[in-house]
């Protein structure tokens, strides 16, 4: 038996999950399963990279433990973080969470080197104060000193996938998120680093998802128990999950839900056109020099959030359930900066309501279904917009990922958009991480048919 190990990392949880085909049909497997979250050290919101790879180490040997040894793995993350190496390939300073407030007023200071017109006309990415080219340019003005050290520049997901290897190797889908990258050439954009003044030298070789980085390091091997390949999938975790969308067409309208909800659709070029701007819509890289042409949503960071500040007293699904029987038709925009990282969310989405006029939610389940019938609101609205850009009408919705299982959420999106929706898998990225292996080991030959597989399956 063949096993590929995906090891799929989000922003509050990470997991191993094992592959494998039984009776042409994809089985999964979880391995190990262990808590992410952001943590503040000298001021800054940062990851554990150290705990991470520790967590990654310990589902290698769980592997080894159960006798199932992978062909290969591969790990994904969300996108524009990244760290710095020095010539050593040692880290220079921790890994900067996109939430922490070190890019305030960067977006005047990289208009300042490149106007934004100019930005979106060559990378397609959409306006948002944590991509990298804002964090960096924070790097560049708040401690100069440490861009000055740096030799390399990897995202987090390249970053795990060295540690691994001793390969080190920027990946396409990742590297596409950063409003750094050429929408057309693909490649880094050479006149918005130089405009920017960022060192040239830090930007390495980008390779395709599915390339071989090599062997597990000597040292992995024998912690680990075994060795493999390690190869890079879609790295960027919504990449992956559309790689994992069901459907049978070229161009499915698709919601990546999870933290964040990523709603779009694919297509074989970019737009970088004004009006694609103005509708601040992105075209991040996909599997097979594909475009995700999507627009990131606040997603269910903001019910995570409530969670958490509730205790953990209730499930997601007892959520869903309350916010069904509380009748408030409040609304908020779920994009609004003052919901990227607020103290405290309740109090955040109370306010929003009192500033409009509209009730205020008091009960668990009344801020439930501010959030859930906000978000369909948004993907309402976004269907619309997706379709006036492309010039195409789509029948439904496929929602992957973990937000597949907000049966209420899913309703409300049927109900506002008026298509059909089609939940699942809720594993996406894991197994979109997982189909990327098995192309390149020759299990598939092309993404139509592994998703084909995908349709057996789940």
């Amino acid at each position: 038996m063949a096993y590929f190990l995906a090891i799929d990392i989000g922003a509050s949880s990470g997991r191993h999950m094992l592959g494998y085909l039984e009776n042409e049909r994809l089985v999964l497997e979880e391995i190990h399963r262990f808590p992410n979250e952001m943590t503040k050290q000298n001021g800054r919101l940062i990851w554990d990279i150290n705990a991470l790879f520790g967590e990654i180490l310990t589902g290698l040997k769980k592997c080894a433990d159960v006798g199932k040894h992978p062909v290969s793995v591969s790990i994904d993350t969300w996108g524009v973080d990244f760290v710095l190496l020095d010539k050593d390939m040692r880290l220079i300073g921790p890994a900067v969470a996109y939430r922490d407030n070190r890019t305030d007023g960067m977006f005047e200071e990289v208009a300042r080197h490149i106007h934004d017109e100019d930005l979106y006309g060559r990378t397609g990415i959409q306006k948002m104060i944590f991509n990298t080219v804002y964090q960096l340019m924070a790097v560049k003005n708040q401690s100069p000193e440490t861009l000055a050290r740096a030799y390399k520049l990897l995202f987090l997901p390249d970053y795990l996938h060295f540690l691994l290897s001793g390969v080190a190797r920027t990946e396409y889908t990742i590297a596409s998120t950063s409003g750094l990258v050429n929408a057309k050439s693909r490649g880094w954009d050479e006149d918005i680093i130089a405009a920017c003044g960022f060192p040239r030298g830090i930007f390495g070789e980008i390779v395709p998802p599915g390339t071989v980085l090599g062997e597990l390091t000597q040292d992995i091997q024998r912690e680990a128990g075994f060795n493999c390949n390690v190869i890079m999938p879609a790295s960027h975790d919504t990449a992956s999950a559309v790689m994992a969308v069901p459907a049978a067409s070229e161009q499915p309208l698709y919601i990546s839900s999870g933290t964040w909800s990523l709603m779009g659709v694919e297509r074989q070029a970019p737009d970088c056109s004004p009006a694609s701007q103005a509708a601040n819509f992105t075209n991040e890289g996909g599997y097979g020099y594909r475009y995700r042409y999507l627009r990131n949503i606040m997603g269910l960071w903001m019910i995570q959030c409530v969670k958490k500040e509730l205790g953990d007293k209730y499930s997601y699904a007892r959520l869903c359930e309350m916010a069904e029987e509380s009748p408030i038709d409040s609304i908020v925009d779920v994009n609004a900066p003052c919901f990227l990282a607020p103290d405290s969310m309740t109090q955040a989405i109370k306010d929003a309501c009192a500033e409009t006029g509209r009730p205020v939610p008091q009960t668990p389940g009344e801020l439930a279904a501010v959030i859930y019938n906000s978000l369909a609101i948004c993907y309402r609205d976004t269907a619309r917009e997706l379709e006036a850009l492309t010039g195409q009408a789509y029948d439904a919705i496929y929602i992957v990922g973990g937000g597949s299982n907000a049966d209420y959420l899913n309703d409300l999106t049927a109900k506002h958009t008026g298509k059909t929706v089609h939940a699942g898998p809720s594993e996406a990225t894991a197994i979109g991480n997982i189909l990327a292996q098995m192309i390149a080991h020759g299990c598939f030959a092309d993404l139509q048919e592994a998703r084909a597989c995908v349709r057996r399956s789940i």
